[in-house]
């Protein structure tokens, strides 16, 4: 006796799929982590379509056949349009470039000017107050730049132990701590200098140190440090 397929109505038979499993690509990076995920699921949610994930690695199945397959190329296959190669593209070069990426790259803050230069192009303009920490190694090189606010910056507002919480999650030595005044004048306020006293004695207790506190106006800045404001 054959066994076969059924069919209901018109429908047709059912095909394996990514999609018929109960956790997702997505929901199982999330769960165990992009290292215990395969290279399907990891394409899969790259594209976000687990489908077409499976059409690229039958047509690629290493991943070196994937970097070296030319776009143009990629394009013959059904459902991967110039969009999604695009992306796994950009995937592949991010992914490459996190390797490849030295220490040295990262900009390195001597001055407070430094760090000025790093921030009054991405600050300068804005139109509401923004505090913003700036991460440093033990050598002063930048680890990252996280945004705390946005909105009115005072001591009423503010919580300091949101303004330390990512240098201590990032296990940094230093920060710098800048926010921008939308007026254009960086001239720092009573409240400014308050609020700077603060997140220094927390980042004692801490073992942070706080290197400097930045206001940021249009093509100007000013350090607290520097104005022997709240520093010692």
């Amino acid at each position: 006796m054959t066994m076969t397929q059924l069919s209901f109505g018109d429908m047709p038979a059912a095909h394996p799929s990514l999609r018929a499993l109960h956790e997702t690509p997505a929901s199982r990076v999330l769960s165990v982590g992009a290292q215990a995920a395969s290279n399907l699921e990891l394409l899969a949610v790259v594209l976000r379509d687990p489908d077409a994930a499976l059409r690229v690695l039958a047509e690629y199945p290493t991943l070196r056949d994937l970097v070296n397959a030319p776009a143009i190329e990629m394009q013959v296959l059904r459902g991967i349009g110039p969009g999604s190669i695009a992306v796994v593209k950009a995937a592949i070069e991010l992914g490459r470039r996190a390797v490849t990426e030295t220490d040295e790259g990262r900009p390195q803050i001597r001055t407070p000017a430094d760090a000025a230069d790093l921030l009054i192009p991405q600050m300068q303009h804005l139109e509401q107050e923004e505090l913003r920490v700036i991460l440093l190694d033990t050598r002063n090189r930048v680890i990252d730049v996280a945004t705390i606010y946005k909105g009115s910056v005072n001591t009423t507002m503010v919580r300091v132990a949101e303004v330390l919480r990512p240098a201590i999650r990032a296990n940094c030595p230093a920060l710098i701590v800048a926010h921008n005044h939308p007026s254009g004048d960086p001239s720092p306020s009573p409240e400014d200098v308050a609020l700077t006293r603060e997140i220094i004695q927390a980042g004692k207790l801490l073992d942070l140190e706080v290197l400097d506190h930045l206001t940021i106006g249009r093509q100007r800045f000013v350090s607290l440090k520097e104005r022997g404001l709240a520093f010692e």
